[in-house]
């Protein structure tokens, strides 16, 4: 089972653009990485920039909008993920266990869709698309 890991930064929300975690926090998050690494389980990871270095793209009335971060009314932001392939939900909760927190942050864990997981007349709407993971790199 895929497992999408959202980490939320505590002061991702109001960081300035050029915002950076410390030395010591990246060397911590680096072993982390590496042990889901060495365990097999990462199948993909990435940090992401503060949300005040961000864009926003919607659709109001039919026109689409684009607005420049930072954005006021956001309580969390996403700041990294990884993406991990493991056995149950209790074993990505338990990854997510071990990474080196700061206080505030939170991990929300989310499981990926398969397409198994859709019944018949989607599946079947889906056929004849070719994966667009295996295209996309």
């Amino acid at each position: 089972m895929r497992f999408m890991m959202l980490m939320l930064p505590a002061g991702q929300c109001t960081a300035a653009p050029d915002a950076r975690p410390s030395a010591e926090a990246v060397a911590k998050m680096m072993r982390f990485n590496k042990s889901l690494q060495e365990a097999g389980v990462l199948l993909a990871l990435d940090g992401l920039h503060p949300p005040s270095a961000g864009v926003r793209v919607n659709l109001e009335q039919g026109k689409v909008k684009v607005a420049d971060g930072p954005f006021a009314e956001a309580k969390e932001v996403v700041g990294g993920y990884w993406m991990i392939d493991v056995s149950s939900r209790d074993e990505a909760v338990a990854w997510a266990s071990r990474c080196p927190f700061s206080p505030g942050d939170t991990i929300e864990i989310r499981q990926v869709f398969e397409m198994a997981d859709f019944p018949a007349d989607v599946q079947e709407a889906a056929e004849g698309f070719q994966d667009p993971r295996q295209t996309a790199a």
